[in-house]
């Protein structure tokens, strides 16, 4: 097929969507809907491109190509279509941008800045403000839901539980669980894979510590593997003053952008006061901190009793599954090999 994109002659040979198209040409469409992981809907109506010879612009995430296009991305007449939807979205939206833990990393602050929105022109009533807090993880406000639907659609395609959906219908539209008993009190598995997904600060994980808090761009991010399972899910660590503050899922083999709940919400057990950062030895019954050389030391010294004493069935060794699979490896050739015993085991039992 050949078509026109923005007067440039382009040859294609497989059928694609508008917008997908106009990535592959470097070509930015604002977008608040739509994820390649999703149907496309077409509900935040920000796409919109205009075809010549076409009565009404069409949203370019749900339009698929036709030879001979002409399409016009960023005509006169659509990025002034483009600055009303964001002024009809902002007008209904709270202007709290200061106190918003999305700030620095919300996609309807990115486009009110580049369309040039500094107040909705639209005044009246706001849609519904309620904010449901019965997710031990989580926070929905409704008063910043732009109703894109993508929280929805993850949950019910992607995850396959349709915990939530729209309520009501109109001005008044939510996101909310059957019964309006809450995210916390539905089937609801607390994935947040609709936090992750939102757009805008509709979803946010619950901050309880003042150490918590960041701004997007005071964060440092880290690729990584999950280490709760086998699956190798791959994510992001957020971490400010080193100290990991969220998570991020890659969208990218095997996850795909998703997590469970103990990969997107269970990871302050690394900065609990608890957690041993030193060598610890018993002396007269209590534990106290040692260096590593006397550590070794001790090691050794018992190791040569056992051995001396019961030899190789005096020993037994436990790993984690939350190590790797090269520190598991080595872990069970050293139980094998210095302890000269089979008996080794795992805690792979989440």
């Amino acid at each position: 097929m050949k078509v026109y994109l923005n007067d440039k002659l382009i040859e294609i040979d497989k059928q694609m969507m508008i917008l997908d198209l106009c990535k592959q040409e470097g070509i930015d469409i604002p977008t608040l809907c739509h994820d390649e992981r999703l149907t496309p809907n077409g509900a935040c109506r920000l796409c919109i491109v205009e075809i010549e010879g076409w009565k009404k612009p069409v949203t370019a995430c749900s339009q698929k190509i036709k030879d001979g296009m002409k399409i016009h991305t960023h005509s006169e007449k659509i990025m002034k279509m483009r600055r009303q939807l964001l002024d009809l979205l902002y007008s209904n939206h709270p202007n709290d941008c200061l106190n918003c833990e999305k700030s620095g990393n919300c996609k309807l602050q990115d486009y009110c800045y580049e369309y040039g929105i500094l107040k909705g022109s639209f005044k009246g009533e706001y849609g519904n403000t309620q904010v449901d807090s019965t997710n031990r993880f989580f926070n929905y406000d409704a008063s910043k839901c732009i109703k894109c639907g993508k929280c929805v659609q993850v949950c019910k395609s992607l995850q396959g539980y349709s915990a939530i959906s729209f309520k009501d219908r109109g001005f008044d539209t939510y996101i909310g669980a059957p019964f309006d008993n809450g995210f916390g009190n539905s089937d609801c598995v607390s994935c947040g894979n609709c936090v992750s997904i939102c757009p805008v600060g509709a979803l946010e994980p619950k901050k309880k510590r003042i150490q918590d808090k960041f701004r997007y761009w005071e964060v440092k991010k880290t690729a990584t593997t999950c280490s709760y399972c086998g699956v190798g899910c791959q994510f992001n660590l957020l971490t400010k003053n080193n100290r990991i503050v969220g998570v991020e899922p890659l969208n990218k083999t095997p996850n795909d952008g998703l997590l469970c709940v103990k990969g997107k919400f269970a990871y302050k057990f690394v900065n609990h006061p608890d957690r041993l950062t030193n060598p610890m030895i018993r002396k007269n019954g209590q534990l106290v901190e040692s260096t590593w050389q006397e550590a070794y030391k001790v090691i050794k010294q018992n190791f040569n009793k056992v051995m001396d004493k019961y030899g190789p069935d005096g020993f037994g060794g436990f790993s984690s599954a939350r190590c790797t699979n090269e520190e598991n490896y080595l872990f069970q050739k050293f139980i094998r090999t210095v302890c000269q015993t089979n008996s080794v085991d795992h805690c792979a039992r989440l």
